[in-house]
């Protein structure tokens, strides 16, 4: 009788177990397949974009869409490039992207370094200010800046591009979040061997917070090649304009009329440096923001 239970016992556990593995399949499968679909959706945008750069201006105004070119037309990425004068756009946004993050870079560490070991009168009031501005929508700076651009005389030029921007302080926040995780031991031990602030900050605190830099710099020089309404307002001339908006109307005639597909092929190619450091970096961006998170 003692058998035959436990026989039983065993059946009904191997069952019990069955139907959990069924379960967690079944979970899994309704994930996966989420996840899946929202990939597509997220991905059609950029299959499409591409396809629609190798087709013929013919092929692309068919009432009827197709989704794989009929005649390859690799030509319109050699006509997008010469049509929008791709290469002094890139020049422009490099350089404004390069300047800007080396000089922001500067103002972040020394401004996340005050806020996490100076000690000085008005510090947390100070920093609480500057964390209640994060609140306030950057669109609403426009107009105020616009107007003191003005009267400094730097309309058209890569000052008004670089300068207004030069301080974040989502970034002061994101570096000084990881420069307290290192402990205060090490600045004082530090201060007693005669150390100055700024080598202990360069030997010290800037390597420990290498991969919060890193993310910030990616960021940053994103930032620039991305930015499109500011400079489209105050520096649209063709010696500085950045290369979103060199895009704009750069494939348009004299009567209206759009080269869609290779101004789509203009797209990719502006898109590609963006995509590949997303795919090779994205790590690097990861690791510094979650480095910043732990301490408070």
């Amino acid at each position: 009788m003692s058998e035959s239970n436990g026989v039983m016992q065993n059946r009904d556990m191997q069952r019990i177990a069955l139907k959990q593995k069924i379960l967690k399949g079944t979970a899994l499968f309704f994930v996966y397949a989420f996840l899946i679909i929202m990939a597509l959706i997220v991905l059609f945008p950029f299959y499409w974009m591409v396809i629609s750069s190798l087709k013929t201006l013919a092929e692309y105004r068919l009432s009827a869409p197709t989704f794989w070119p009929r005649q390859v037309m690799l030509s319109n990425y050699a006509e997008a490039f010469t049509a929008a004068n791709l290469g002094k756009l890139f020049v422009n946004t490099m350089y404004v992207g390069v300047v800007s993050t080396l000089l922001s870079l500067v103002i972040t560490v020394l401004s996340a370094f005050a806020f996490a070991r100076l000690e000085f009168k008005g510090r947390e009031t100070m920093f609480g200010l500057l964390l209640a501005t994060m609140m306030i929508p950057g669109e609403l700076f426009t107009i105020t800046n616009y107007a003191t651009v003005t009267r400094l005389g730097w309309m058209n030029s890569f000052k008004v591009l670089i300068v207004p921007f030069l301080v974040s302080v989502f970034y002061i926040f994101l570096l000084r979040q990881n420069f307290l995780q290192i402990p205060n031991e090490l600045y004082l031990a530090a201060k007693v061997d005669g150390t100055s602030d700024l080598k202990y900050l360069w030997k010290v605190m800037v390597p420990l917070s290498m991969p919060t830099l890193i993310s910030i710099t990616i960021l940053k020089m994103m930032g620039a090649w991305n930015s499109y309404i500011w400079p489209r307002l105050v520096a649209n001339d063709a010696a500085h304009q950045m290369i979103t908006n060199g895009l704009r109307n750069a494939f348009t005639d004299t009567t209206g009329d759009v080269n869609y597909p290779v101004q789509m092929a203009a797209v990719a190619i502006v898109s590609a440096p963006l995509f590949l450091i997303f795919v090779f970096l994205r790590k690097y961006i990861m690791a510094g923001v979650s480095r910043s998170g732990i301490k408070g």
